[in-house]
């Protein structure tokens, strides 16, 4: 199905879509049980929440407005209820709605079970600890931190490592077990050389823009994060005058990254010593002079769409020198969360957007754009029938800057 807008129609809950739907019937819901597991002393009631919600996703029952209907976010939420019932023509149930919606709405629906607003409390903060405390994290820092190169190799290692730390996702073991040890044939696109020649350009170009920073469009916390400062670190010594950190404005998707996970990560490094202490003390230093900033905004844990941008992103997105779209439901958010044909070109689905972008994701959901040829999905499908959804392979995907923009 084809929108008005000539964009297909966005993934459905239903049995349309295999994978949305186990997302909802199987996986939420496990991850509901393993909060309510790993905050064992959550008081009864909130137990009792966490518990309602997860049986309403196992049952496709009819979907709930928010209870507390004072907070901050309440009517966007309400809007987009109700839109999904324009949508379905019916009540929505966690069974038949848009799939974006259904599970941004999930983990809005779980903040508010477990009072995140009144405590400020992680729900998910037990997983990320654990994460920060492995050494594979680690491991994965020192390598980023090698010195020695030249800043095209060093850029060109920072972003390679950056897209594969995307694997490291506390919501979903599949791709997460698989580390960030790589195939010869696991990178799907690769347009580092158009990229490097767009980053290396003199800082004078990057400075003569009304605004010539480099956002980054966080996802996970932990692993991807390190290496999210790390790549921060390189842009600022190499490519850019400021670096803006987008983040999540609460805890969502178990991993995704807030400024508290960014804040206890600068400590986690300044603890370790020598490279990596150093990288906290120049991202400190960054941080305090405005170079680099770490922004939350409501709109990254909405359920709206990347050219759905409110009028403040979207003029600094517009402006950047560079936008750096990292992780899977990011790239959902981008291209819709609907089945292009696979090899429809990425600066065609990204034309809205008038800055040059960056999307580093591996693959853990069914949608994607800008594959070689049609015959790449078609080969995938032979010889790994969940490559689209198994977090193995990755895209690392350049479009330069729109020309009627310049």
């Amino acid at each position: 199905m084809t929108e008005a807008n000539g964009r297909p129609a966005p993934i459905r809950t239903d049995h349309s879509n295999a994978f949305a739907n186990n997302t909802m019937r199987v996986r939420l819901p496990a991850i509901i049980d393993e909060t309510i597991a790993t905050n064992d002393d959550y008081p009864a009631s909130i137990k009792r929440r966490l518990r309602r919600l997860r049986d309403d996703l196992c049952t496709g029952a009819r979907i709930q407005g928010l209870d507390t209907q004072s907070a901050a976010d309440a009517s966007e939420w309400a809007a987009a209820l109700d839109g999904q019932r324009q949508i379905v023509a019916d009540e929505p149930t966690w069974h038949k709605v848009e799939w974006f919606f259904a599970e941004t709405y999930t983990y809005r629906r779980l903040i508010e079970a477990v009072r995140w607003a009144e405590s400020g409390r992680d729900p998910f903060l037990p997983k990320k600890l654990e994460e920060l405390q492995s050494d594979a994290l680690w491991r994965l820092v020192e390598r980023a931190l090698q010195p020695g190169l030249s800043a095209e190799e060093e850029l060109r290692r920072a972003i390679t490592l950056d897209l594969w730390a995307n694997r490291i996702d506390l919501s979903y073991a599949a791709s997460m077990t698989r580390g960030t040890e790589i195939d010869e044939d696991d990178l799907l696109v690769d347009d580092r050389e158009p990229l490097l020649a767009h980053l290396l350009e003199s800082r004078s170009a990057a400075q003569s823009k009304e605004n010539g920073a480099i956002y980054i469009v966080a996802d996970n916390a932990g692993s991807e994060l390190a290496l999210d400062l790390a790549l921060s670190d390189c842009l600022l010594r190499h490519a850019a005058a400021r670096v803006v950190v987008c983040l999540k404005s609460y805890p969502t998707f178990v991993s995704d990254a807030t400024p508290a996970d960014v804040w206890m990560m600068l400590s986690a490094m300044a603890r370790r010593g020598k490279a990596a202490s150093a990288l906290a003390e120049r991202l400190r230093a960054a941080w305090a002079a405005e170079r680099l900033r770490f922004l939350p905004h409501p709109y990254w844990t909405s359920s709206r769409f990347l050219w759905e941008l409110p009028a403040d992103l979207a003029r600094q997105l517009n402006q950047a020198r560079l936008v750096i779209i990292k992780g899977d439901a990011n790239y959902r958010r981008a291209v819709g969360d609907c089945i292009w044909a696979p090899h429809k070109p990425f600066a065609d689905v990204l034309r809205y957007l008038a800055a040059p972008v960056l999307c580093l994701r591996t693959l853990k959901s069914d949608p994607v754009i800008g594959l070689p040829s049609a015959e790449t999905a078609a080969q995938l499908d032979r010889i790994d029938p969940d490559w689209r959804v198994n977090g193995k392979r990755g895209l690392i995907q350049f479009k330069a800057q729109e020309s009627n923009s310049q």
